[in-house]
């Protein structure tokens, strides 16, 4: 008659071989009683202030975000100008003001705002009308508006349609 094998092993087993189920390295049972145990193990003490988290890695700045933030920076920059160089154009000119003419093009003379005792001062405003004009009402309705006018600058299409009546100033 045989014995039967002790309770919980495997009678099959070869020499050297962990039972049936449980890892390597490990054993098969949790410690009892006199056992050192290790952190992280069930019944081990908890450190009386928590484990500290590990530090949070530092974004890298990226060459997408620094070209973003240089393109917009250029976009705002360009709409700055724009705003800038346009407060002296011919449609912010008033009755009285100064102006220059900044090219020999009749068709576009780049008309600007001046100081009247800037040296730049050529032409002075004696009128100026809201509205669409051709060349020939253009003069008929600044011959109403100033009587001695001696030019009529037209501007339509950007915005703001009007017409300016001028004469040279003299210092």
């Amino acid at each position: 008659m045989s014995t039967p094998p002790p309770q919980g092993q495997n009678p099959f087993a070869q020499p050297g071989q962990q039972p049936y189920g449980q890892p390597q390295g490990q054993a098969p049972y949790p410690p009892q009683g006199g056992y050192p145990q290790q952190p992280g193990q069930p019944g081990y003490p908890a450190a009386p202030y928590g484990a500290v988290p590990p530090e949070q890695p530092r974004r890298k700045v990226s060459f997408k975000l620094v070209k973003n933030i240089v393109i917009v920076l250029a976009v705002v920059g360009a709409a700055i100008g724009a705003y800038i160089s346009s407060q002296d154009d011919a449609n912010t000119a008033a009755v009285g003001d100064c102006m220059h003419r900044g090219n020999s093009d009749n068709n576009n003379p780049d008309l600007e705002v001046v100081k009247c005792d800037s040296s730049q001062a050529q032409y002075i405003v004696l009128a100026k009308v809201k509205g669409t004009y051709s060349r020939i009402t253009a003069d008929t309705k600044c011959q109403a508006e100033a009587k001695d006018f001696q030019y009529s600058y037209t501007e339509s299409g950007d915005g703001e349609n009007f017409l300016l009546c001028l004469k040279d100033y003299k210092k």
